[in-house]
């Protein structure tokens, strides 16, 4: 009777082992080879790569005026805000508040929400945010609201003249893009 022990084999692996892991190392590759086109048709065309940063030009933009423009698919939502609103927004206690993160990526860590951290530095009438409700991504309505600020009717989120949350089911403040000026009326977003 023969036995089908390989003495001369230490590790007692056979060819069959051997064929078996290159087989499915093989098929591993193949299929990495298949599915790349598909993960790759995911990633952002040229067109949109482009608009990685836009210039606005808010030089014509006036006390008490808003803009909105589009920045990667989203709105911007730029305000000069009047005294009395910039007033209104250093006025509330940061206890009122439901969010108490500022949410600018401009000032690196997590800042508190007052309104100078929400504001353009050396232009605290200025506020730039990204106009997207934080609750369920609705476009929300400006200078509406309990607070003076922004009112999402969808599902009645209300914000106040910085943008804060301050009622309603949204959890968190409007978010600030990355922005800097190129000069005094010109804002780069990205």
């Amino acid at each position: 009777m023969a036995t089908t022990e390989h003495t001369d084999n230490p590790h007692g692996t056979t060819r069959r082992d051997f064929l078996f892991i290159a087989t499915g190392a093989v098929g591993a590759v193949g299929v990495g080879a298949v599915a790349w086109p598909f993960i790759d048709q995911m990633n952002p065309d040229a067109s949109t790569q482009a608009l990685a940063s836009i210039e606005v030009d808010i030089g014509s933009l006036a006390t008490g005026e808003s803009m909105t423009v589009m920045w990667r698919g989203r709105p911007i939502f730029i305000r000069r805000r009047t005294e009395t609103e910039v007033q209104e927004a250093k006025d509330t206690p940061l206890s009122e508040l439901r969010d108490p993160v500022a949410r600018n990526p401009n000032l690196g860590g997590e800042e508190p929400a007052t309104d100078v951290n929400r504001a353009a530095e050396g232009q605290e009438d200025l506020l730039v945010m990204i106009g997207i409700c934080t609750h369920l991504g609705c476009v929300p309505l400006g200078q509406q609201g309990d607070y003076g600020g922004w009112f999402c009717p969808c599902h009645g989120s209300h914000y106040d003249t910085a943008g804060r949350i301050r009622k309603g089911p949204a959890p968190m403040n409007l978010e600030i893009p990355p922005y800097t000026f190129a000069s005094e009326s010109t804002l780069v977003i990205g």
